[in-house]
């Protein structure tokens, strides 16, 4: 599930206050800062826009809330091709390399109720 806001950083401090979630990891990406959180074997991934980019357009749009909600799927491949047959409009035909190197894909809100899915592949071996 990720969050995003113009100031990620308030939003990081009350998950980490108060539900007691840790900063696992920290990436910078063009436009945007991405904090992965974890809490036993729940996982939030924070937003944070710096700059031009699909967070800021995100908010601007929407303002700060729910930005998707993502799904670890043990074959990315085979869950597009599923997706794919099943008439499901996909943002991504194709998986690419998203945070923590991680394969990624994304199916397009209107194909999930207005609700931007994302799917994940964790690499074999590795556990996040």
């Amino acid at each position: 599930m990720a969050f995003a806001e113009r100031h990620g950083a308030a939003l990081v401090a009350t998950l980490e206050q108060v539900l007691g979630f840790t900063v696992d990891s920290i990436e910078e990406a063009p436009g945007f800062v991405e904090r992965m959180l974890g809490m036993d074997n729940c996982a939030l991934q924070a937003l944070e826009a710096t700059g031009d980019g699909v967070v800021t357009r995100f908010l601007d749009r929407r303002g700060p809330g729910l930005h998707h909600i993502a799904l670890e799927v043990p074959d990315l491949d085979g869950t597009l091709e599923h997706l794919s047959a099943h008439g499901i409009r996909l943002i991504d035909e194709k998986p690419r390399i998203g945070g923590g190197g991680h394969r990624i894909a994304f199916a397009h809100p209107d194909a999930f109720g207005g609700v931007l899915v994302e799917f994940v592949e964790v690499p074999v071996g590795r556990e996040d």
